[in-house]
């Protein structure tokens, strides 16, 4: 079983901010996160904080689940390892200067295929 620091379990945690910005991430995800704060900070718990040692076990449990069942969406914000999304950054956007190129059709384009066959069985023989 993997062992678990308290560096690692606070990385994780400062790592749910990226992982609430990030527009890539499920819905259903970002919604276990805000659902486990509401429940830290709503006054109704299972077991109330006033039996202090006990109060606080309940939060711990849901905040242990999310935490593992993130996990390892939450690595890959603190280690650096998620892709960039490209796609917004670069969409409707002339990337490609300096280069000429030629639109066909879908006629054309058949037809010069057709052509290059031809050609290349003439060779052949």
């Amino acid at each position: 079983m993997q062992q678990i620091s308290m560096s690692v379990i606070l990385k994780r945690i400062r790592a749910i901010a990226s992982l609430l910005a990030d527009k890539t991430v499920p819905f259903r995800k970002k919604a276990l996160v805000v659902f486990g704060l509401v429940y830290l900070f709503l006054p109704v718990d299972l077991i109330p904080p006033i039996l202090f040692p006990f109060g606080f076990i309940d939060d711990l449990i849901l905040w242990i689940y999310i935490l593992w069942t993130l996990k390892d969406e939450l690595d890959v914000y603190w280690m650096g390892e998620k892709p960039e999304d490209l796609s917004k950054k670069y969409s409707r956007k002339n990337i490609v200067e300096g280069v000429q190129y030629e639109v066909k059709n879908d006629a054309e384009e058949a037809e010069e295929t057709s052509e290059n066959v031809e050609t290349a069985e003439e060779e052949k023989e």
